[in-house]
């Protein structure tokens, strides 16, 4: 069989959702000829398909090099880095198969951006882990410092300090310690609610929109996006394909109030974004 019968063949196997057999067609036609690109993506949607992250990256990176606009390619290699929870490279793969999506006018639907979302939640989420897990060990250290400073104070005192001088001390620091602990718990409600939803963030930017303009098709963009956008690519609607120009644009003014409103809430987004 040649190569491209081969890889048809791993076509109708995948098809079949024999991902093991599919990956052995194309595996045979890599070995007849290892310069096709789609040979290494096909197998990385294989490997995908049976969870083998590590075999999906390796296929991922052989097609990139033989051809660094191959969209699957980034894309493949977006989600299996991500499953691998390296989320700043999985982020990058996936921004770049979605911005030659849009410049080769490639529609794979919401899939890559649903990707990018949830890539830029998964970092976001393990930053608040590691940001949590510091206000805890800060926490029990102020904590233990004031404790100290109580046994500090009674040591001081002496043996000849009344019950009434004893209680004052340890009153001074069960206050303290109750004040300390209020602080950080109100810090973290206030942390319980650092999301940015989905609707507020550009559909090309995927960040918090700072100047929202609306297009006939009724989709939110950030302004300054969406100007690049057809500039550099095309007159079109990156969701919608309908055609589209610049003084088309329209200043959503809800979401502006909307967006607004959020960050006036949420101190901590101006910050993060």
């Amino acid at each position: 069989m040649t190569a491209i019968e081969l890889k048809e063949q791993g076509n109708r196997l995948f098809c079949g959702r024999h991902y093991d057999d599919a990956a052995q067609c194309y595996t045979k036609a890599i070995v007849k000829n290892p310069t096709v690109p789609t040979f290494f993506t096909n197998r990385a949607l294989c490997h995908l398909k049976l969870k083998k992250w590590t075999q999906a990256i390796s296929d991922c990176r052989r097609a990139i090099e033989l051809d660094t606009n191959l969209v699957k390619a980034h894309f493949f290699l977006g989600q299996a880095l991500l499953e691998q929870e390296s989320y700043d490279e999985a982020l990058a793969s996936l921004k770049r198969a979605y911005d030659l999506a849009k410049e080769q006018k490639l529609n794979f639907g919401d899939d890559i951006a649903s990707a990018v979302r949830l890539a830029k939640k998964k970092r976001f989420s393990i930053a608040e882990e590691k940001r949590i897990s510091q206000e805890i060990e800060l926490q029990s250290y102020l904590n233990n410092l004031i404790i100290e400073e109580k046994k500090r104070q009674v040591n001081a005192a002496g043996k000849d300090a009344s019950e009434d001088d004893i209680e004052k001390i340890e009153l001074e620091c069960d206050r303290r310690t109750s004040e300390l602990n209020s602080l950080f718990k109100q810090v973290d409600e206030r942390r319980k609610k650092r999301e940015v939803p989905d609707y507020l963030c550009g559909r090309i930017s995927f960040e918090l929109m700072k100047d929202p303009v609306i297009t006939p098709s009724g989709i939110t963009y950030d302004r300054k996006h969406i100007e690049e956008h057809l500039q550099r690519v095309g007159h079109f609607d990156p969701v919608t394909r309908s055609d589209l120009k610049q003084e088309q644009l329209s200043p959503n003014l809800v979401m502006k109030e909307v967006i607004d409103a959020f960050i006036a809430e949420n101190e901590w987004v101006v910050e993060e974004y």
